[in-house]
């Protein structure tokens, strides 16, 4: 175990995006010694001790139980008999603390792969043991917890969950599915003249709000790994925000050029609203790609600072990012990409 450096873990901004703390998962401490005993009466105690629980480690403690260091199978082995602990355990060990959030304790562990970590208090006290294997076994069991909380599948819900359970569980975050879905429904029939006289502008809305709730997803993973791993500093906010919206205007017009030579090949087949006799004209159908090229980067541009600003939103009312996120991310997307599309069509085309 390379111990040059101490942890000096304090809970972190992320600490409230997991309510798992080392300190609840930690076991007793097996295998204590005295700095002053020595390798052979270590060794001895440990014949014993090995009976009963595994030892990965032995930790040499002070009178008052704090930890001085850690002792390996090695040490013991190729250490003379008679040699006192604290000349050969490792000193000044890595330790975690108990208060710390697991969020937190993967950040310090990353880099320092051992089986098994001290858990000490402030005064350096070792309180508990954590293995490795349970902290990731644990990580993983939060990660795919939070991909279920954005889509309204409960913590508790696994394969084998009855399918009434499951019904009680999913069907409320539908409803409210349902309320928002409402919202962008009543932005299309804002529009309903529009639509009446300009059909093919129907066939463009499902594009414009895929596209734009794609660019806001991403932007949301972004912004939820960030706060889930810690790396979302205080004062880095304003940076993420800027950074998504340049993202959703660069992705938006890239996309935006796309779906304006798909709309003008399209609209160059279809018969013209007012006399079905005659497809669109060329400086019509121009027209109506430049408003499609246009509301894909105003859409796609929106959908990036939502998918950013609305969990940082969430966080400072105190509301958990991973589980509110997205029900608002997509109706914004939807109401911008739709709002905006018709929008425009109404101002330039349908007058």
């Amino acid at each position: 175990m390379n111990t040059n450096s101490s942890s000096t873990t304090t809970p972190a901004a992320a600490a409230d995006d997991s309510a798992i703390s080392i300190g609840a998962m930690m076991e007793p401490v097996h295998g204590l010694f005295a700095p002053s005993q020595t390798i052979a009466e270590a060794t001895e105690q440990l014949r014993e001790l090995v009976k009963t629980v595994f030892v990965t480690y032995g930790w040499v403690c002070d009178d008052q139980g704090r930890l001085l260091g850690v002792l390996t199978t090695r040490d013991l082995l190729l250490g003379d008999r008679s040699t006192r602990l604290d000349q050969v355990m490792i000193k000044n060990p890595f330790s975690l603390r108990p208060e710390t959030s697991l969020v937190d304790a993967m950040r310090e562990v990353v880099t320092r792969h051992y089986p098994i970590y001290p858990v000490c208090d402030t005064s350096g006290k070792l309180v508990g043991l954590i293995r490795g294997q349970k902290m990731f076994e644990a990580q993983a069991i939060e990660i795919s917890a939070q991909t279920g909380a954005m889509v309204g599948v409960s913590k508790e819900e696994r394969l084998a969950t009855p399918w009434l359970k499951s019904l009680v569980y999913r069907h409320p975050w539908l409803q409210l599915n349902l309320l928002t879905a409402f919202i962008a429904a009543g932005v299309v029939a804002f529009f309903q003249g529009t639509l009446d006289s300009l059909v093919i502008l129907a066939v463009f809305l499902p594009v414009l709000a895929g596209q734009s709730g794609n660019t806001g997803c991403q932007a949301l993973a972004v912004a939820l790994r960030g706060m889930t791993l810690g790396e979302l500093k205080r004062g880095r906010e304003r940076t993420l925000v800027i950074k998504e919206a340049l993202l959703g205007l660069a992705n938006g017009a890239l996309v935006g050029i796309t779906a304006g030579i798909g709309m003008y090949i399209f609209a160059r087949m279809q018969p013209m609203p007012e006399d079905p006799t005659h497809i669109w004209a060329a400086d019509r159908a121009f027209l109506l790609a430049t408003i499609t090229f246009a509301a894909m980067i105003c859409s796609c541009m929106i959908s990036g600072l939502s998918g950013a600003f609305i969990p940082l939103t969430l966080k400072k009312l105190g509301a958990d990012p991973a589980t509110a996120s997205s029900i608002f991310l997509t109706t914004a997307t939807d109401v911008a990409s739709m709002g905006i599309f018709l929008g425009l069509a109404t101002m330039f085309i349908h007058k």
